[in-house]
């Protein structure tokens, strides 16, 4: 069965929580984020709070990285992932169940924030013919100037 990506925008709620796990010791990041449901009241004119969604979200491996570096309690975010159920026994020997979002990206939300994007800097060989190396972004910015038009420039891939 094919996933269904689901989109929740609103508002990390607890300090994150990274941590190594398994093996190859990935990282993996767990916070909680609240999305409000706004209402328009027409008789009164005015705007209020309705129902609340509170989401825990799961990052894994280079997403939790940059997210640990990136986002923080207060943060207003748009995450996008697939809903899992995951069970487990209780402390009372109970059987429970918990819907958490494991996260396929996490973003700021640009309608309630500014953010300065960064990309990692990657080199590409130096085109043929010249003796500059060229970074992934410059290629991405176009500022790559005159070495553009002494031949094919291809990004290296991390």
């Amino acid at each position: 069965m094919r996933e269904t990506p689901v989109t929740i925008v609103g508002t990390v709620v607890n300090d994150l929580r990274p941590k190594r796990v398994g093996d190859d010791a990935a990282m993996v990041v767990n916070f909680r984020m609240a999305a409000n449901e706004r209402r328009y009241d027409r008789d009164s004119g005015t705007w209020f709070d309705g129902d609340t969604l509170y989401m825990t979200v799961v990052c894994w491996r280079r997403l939790a990285e940059n997210v640990v570096a990136c986002v923080s309690k207060g943060d207003p975010v748009m995450v996008t992932g697939k809903l899992r159920t995951r069970e487990y026994e209780g402390k009372d020997g109970e059987n429970r169940s918990v819907t958490e979002m494991e996260a396929s990206a996490v973003g700021p939300d640009l309608a309630r924030c500014a953010a300065d994007l960064r990309r990692p800097r990657r080199t590409t060989p130096a085109v043929e013919g010249t003796t500059a190396a060229v970074t992934a972004d410059e290629v991405v910015r176009g500022d790559v100037g005159d070495l553009a038009a002494t031949g094919p420039l291809v990004p290296a891939m991390a």
